[in-house]
């Protein structure tokens, strides 16, 4: 669900925001690992 998150941020149809708070630290890694670190925050 975390990459599925990543991806839509990564597309701008989301924000970390709306990501739940549960896994929010997990999509802001993978946003990081992909070279977007400033969608992380």
């Amino acid at each position: 669900m975390a990459k599925v998150y990543a991806d839509l941020i990564m597309k701008g149809l989301r924000t970390i925001e709306d990501v739940k708070q549960t896994i929010r630290e997990q999509v802001r890694q993978i946003l990081i690992e992909r070279g977007y670190p400033e969608l992380a925050e």
